[in-house]
């Protein structure tokens, strides 16, 4: 009973946090400790717990750096015009009887450069939804396009924190695990690019908003030279570099383009690599190009070290044992992959981020994925495949919940990102079912 009072008292905490829009660090470290209540309780030593908390942890110190870097590179691609490059170029080459075709295939490029979906929708996101906001068309449709495009770079970018996350807890190659989200994710792309096809022609868009294309050109002056930071993340992501070396060195360059071509001092520069990016002058683009920086990558940090904590207590203390005795009935590769798939889509319900999320599905189903001689790469390209984009269908989930309100819409938008229900499900289906993994 008071696992049950627990697991119940820790997903109110989350959820209250989420929709509540607090920082959900105090949530997540008082169900933690709420966790420990309950097991000290139950005659484990604190001593034990703590050392248990410390293991778990010490799995996301190597992607801690990473993540610290992501927020360097956002922040320096914003103050070199890359990112307002990126936006400006697109918006050039935007075919209004295409826009939700195009919404997706714009997003899933940027989300693939920079890693990071919050960031996608916050730049190009944002200023598709403004180019569609004068067109009768159902603005949910664009949402969902572009959610779907944002999570097409956050699942199998080499930038990607998930990405790097799960190569961490997995400990496998996290280009290897690229190119099987790439060979798992092909079909899905191609069908939901059809069917935003379909879509943008029954519904196409009269696009009369040249503000944001005017406000980039004298704010930022794009060229096809503010493009390199990102160009050198993609070359050096063909020649696998490792990912921590190519953000060190895009940043350099990003941050050379900042000083000599934007006029940016030194001392703008650090501080907009530190606490994010933001224009000082009244311009449109205020609301639109901002964020990134290393201390609001933090807080993301102080989530995913408590969350690996977490993860570890209750994966050590076997406290949740009952889910692996569901896990021992299945026994083919199919059964796998769907009771992945439901913990996954609970534990996203319960954790309310994507990293929790992602943390707890891999402590509950590698033991199984062991047991059946399945390897550390299929386990990887799995957790992709489920956790990873259910954790934004989620409402309440921040995978979900923060894109969705920059995107100034609710959620039904989601039934119309199409892209993240079909990898799941396109999976599932060519899972083998026959063939017995025992």
């Amino acid at each position: 009973m008071d696992l049950l009072v627990t697991l119940i008292l820790s997903f109110i905490l989350l959820v209250f946090s989420t929709l509540k829009g607090y920082f959900i660090f105090y949530s997540l470290l008082a169900s933690t400790l709420l966790w420990i209540a309950v097991l000290l309780r139950r005659g484990f030593l604190l001593k034990d717990l703590m050392q248990m908390a410390f293991s778990g942890a010490k799995k996301s110190f190597s992607v801690v750096i990473i993540l610290l870097l992501i927020g360097a590179v956002t922040s320096t691609w914003m103050t070199a015009g890359t990112v307002p490059s990126l936006v400006y170029y697109g918006i050039q080459i935007i075919n209004p009887n295409y826009f939700i075709l195009l919404a997706f295939l714009l997003t899933s490029l940027v989300s693939l450069l920079i890693g990071t979906s919050f960031g996608t929708v916050g730049t190009i996101g944002i200023a598709l939804m403004i180019m569609a906001s004068n067109s009768a068309v159902n603005s949910n449709l664009v949402a969902g396009a572009i959610l779907s495009g944002a999570y097409f770079g956050d699942r199998c970018s080499p930038m990607s924190s998930s990405a790097n996350l799960i190569a961490s807890l997995t400990q496998t190659q996290l280009y290897t695990n690229i190119k099987n989200m790439i060979k798992t994710g092909l079909i899905p792309f191609i069908v939901t690019s059809f069917i935003y096809l379909i879509l943008s022609q029954l519904y196409p868009i009269s696009i009369t908003n040249t503000i944001l294309h005017s406000e980039l050109l004298q704010t930022f002056n794009p060229q096809p030279l503010l493009l390199l930071p990102a160009l050198v993340i993609f070359i050096l992501a063909v020649f696998q570099v490792e990912v921590k070396i190519s953000m060190i060195i895009s940043i350099g360059i990003a941050s050379v383009i900042a000083i000599f071509y934007q006029q940016y001092s030194l001392l703008e520069l650090l501080d907009f690599t530190l606490r994010g990016f933001y224009l000082n002058e009244p311009s449109p683009l205020q609301s639109i190009l901002i964020g990134g920086g290393m201390i609001a990558m933090s807080k993301v940090v102080l989530i995913v070290i408590v969350s690996t904590a977490l993860a570890g207590i209750l994966a050590e203390t076997h406290i949740l044992n009952f889910i692996e005795l569901f896990l021992n009935k299945a026994k083919s590769q199919r059964q796998l992959f769907l009771a992945t798939m439901f913990i996954g889509t609970v534990s996203a319900a319960y954790g309310c981020t994507q990293t929790i999320a992602i943390l707890l599905t891999q402590q509950l189903v590698q033991k199984r994925y062991q047991s059946l001689k399945l390897n550390n790469n299929q386990l990887a390209v799995d957790l992709e495949n489920t956790v990873v984009v259910i954790s934004p269908l989620i409402p309440w989930n921040i995978a979900g919940l923060v894109p969705v309100t920059l995107l100034m819409s609710d959620f039904s938008c989601l039934p119309y990102a199409f892209y993240l229900y079909l990898i799941p499900l396109f999976n599932l289906i060519h899972k083998p079912r026959d063939v017995k993994l025992e």
